[in-house]
């Protein structure tokens, strides 16, 4: 159940993050050792560690959030400043309010951080409350600016539509999925995404199509093989 059931508290999981966050130091090596955690607080694939993600933008950040049906929760913690927040709310929407309240921390005790994602809270807010429409409509207008605000790369629009999709918003999900697609039709991650998004509703043609699309790209794609043998299984 640790996946979807393993539960806890915000003060027992800040210490858990202390504790990493020391061990990576030496300062406190009681169960992992200093080289594991390091090698856990190293990147593998793409901003992903060994059970946490990483920020390239925020050097010694590393975090998870997690979420379930009426829970949402964030664990960001800094490894080499010490700094981190912990954010829990009975709520599907938790992880919105979570990233303005992260952003606003950081502002008011003086961090030295650098929200990820740039616009993506504004691009989640509007995408809640006024449709994925609207959202694309401010997506584009960033882009135009000419601006290297990232709340204009790849993965803003890809996390936006995941979220949209878990939370049963599921066709202005795929437009933000499509939208990515047409941004960058070389990205093998775009069509895997999509490729959900087409499974999730039923539209086993357009699943297959997209993960046929996604493994093309990029061959090494196990997720994109596994779901595109599941999907002609079931045909």
């Amino acid at each position: 159940m640790a996946a979807a059931g393993l539960w806890t508290t915000p003060t027992d999981l800040a210490k858990f993050a202390i504790e990493i966050a020391l061990s990576k130091q030496g300062q406190a090596n009681h169960i992992l050792s200093e080289k594991m955690t390091k090698e856990m607080l190293t990147p593998v694939m793409d901003d992903a560690g060994l059970g946490f993600f990483l920020e390239k933008g925020n050097p010694g950040q590393f975090g998870h959030n997690g979420a379930d049906e009426g829970f949402q929760a964030m664990l960001e913690m800094n490894a080499q400043t010490g700094k981190g927040l912990v954010i829990m709310a009975n709520s599907d929407r938790g992880l919105i309010v979570a990233g303005f309240l992260l952003t606003s921390v950081a502002k008011e005790y003086g961090w030295n951080y650098k929200p990820p994602g740039g616009e993506f809270g504004t691009l989640l807010v509007l995408a809640k409350v006024k449709g994925a429409p609207t959202a694309l409509g401010h997506y584009t207008a960033l882009k135009n600016a000419g601006g290297k605000d990232p709340g204009i790369e790849e993965g803003t629009l890809n996390g936006l539509g995941y979220m949209l999709l878990y939370d049963g918003q599921e066709q202005d999900a795929i437009a933000i999925f499509k939208r990515n697609v047409q941004e960058y039709p070389e990205s093998w991650n775009v069509y895997d995404s999509l490729g959900e998004a087409y499974m999730k509703t039923g539209q086993k043609a357009l699943a297959i199509a997209n993960y046929e699309k996604s493994l093309e790209l990029n061959p090494k794609n196990q997720n994109g093989a596994d779901m595109l043998k599941k999907l002609k299984d079931s045909k």
